[in-house]
């Protein structure tokens, strides 16, 4: 692994604060801990997909995130709204406790306000005030991985509302109040 001085000293300043004051040091660290951060997608409408270093050595990287903007756009209007980072950091941390590389497949990302009440004429399960209008939730499956499993493993984060339906074959994640729901139909 390539470390540049700057970055080494960092890491021990970071070190130093973690045997000082552990509690807000450990949020510090984590993010050079864990240096590089990447995503895959492939949407399911557009068929595009996208693989993308979207955080380094503590950075969010302007250019990858708008390229994640762009693929999680509204595919019914072209619309692209900012996604959320926690949000993005929840896919990150499922695809580490599932140890995969497979793209996530993505069902729904931004919806905007038009294509929400659209479906939400038309579709059961879809909220009216969805958190998909403001970036902050995400409908996808990962095809070699169960969707009880997934399921569990959205959960087990703690980070927001985890939906699961089972008969469209995805999971829902957002970054908004924890809790947790099956759509049946």
């Amino acid at each position: 692994m390539d470390v540049d001085r700057r970055y080494f000293l960092k890491l021990v300043a970071q070190a130093a604060m973690v045997c000082l004051c552990p509690s807000p040091a450990i949020a510090i660290t984590d993010r050079f801990l864990s240096p590089k951060r990447k995503l895959s997608f492939y949407n399911t409408h557009t068929e595009e997909s996208l693989e993308v270093c979207y955080y380094i050595q503590g950075r969010y990287q302007p250019k990858a995130l708008k390229n994640i903007n762009y693929a999680l756009r509204d595919h019914r209007t072209d619309e692209i709204k900012s996604i959320d980072i926690n949000l993005l950091n929840s896919l990150y941390s499922i695809k580490k406790k599932l140890n995969i590389s497979e793209p996530f497949h993505i069902v729904s990302g931004y919806r905007s306000p038009g294509t929400n009440e659209y479906l939400y004429q038309r579709r059961k399960g879809v909220a009216k005030n969805s958190l998909h209008m403001h970036g902050k939730a995400i409908d996808f499956r990962l095809p070699d991985i169960s969707l009880p499993v997934l399921r569990r493993t959205a959960a087990a984060l703690k980070a927001g509302g985890v939906g699961y339906y089972p008969c469209s074959n995805f999971i829902h994640i957002d970054v908004g109040p924890i809790r947790y729901w099956q759509y049946p139909g």
